[in-house]
């Protein structure tokens, strides 16, 4: 993740700690792709529409896709 990435996941994070993220230690920040990936999915599914709309657009930003592969084939 890149410091842009990071900043947007640390401030969803944040606006979602307390009604999303309650189990996880209260100055958790995810440092890695998957822990990055399993906090989204925490908040997809547990925050309202606004929180839905986020995590896609997060994701989609974490997850680019690509053809790259089947261009160079």
């Amino acid at each position: 993740m890149n410091a842009a990435e990071r900043a947007a996941l640390a401030a969803l994070v944040a606006g979602y700690r307390d009604r999303c993220l309650w189990f996880m230690k209260s100055d958790f920040l995810p440092a890695t792709l998957s822990e990055a990936l399993r906090v989204l999915d925490a908040i997809e599914q547990h925050g309202d529409l606004a929180a839905f709309r986020e995590t896609r657009r997060l994701r989609a930003w974490l997850l680019p896709t690509s053809s790259a592969i089947s261009v160079s084939s």
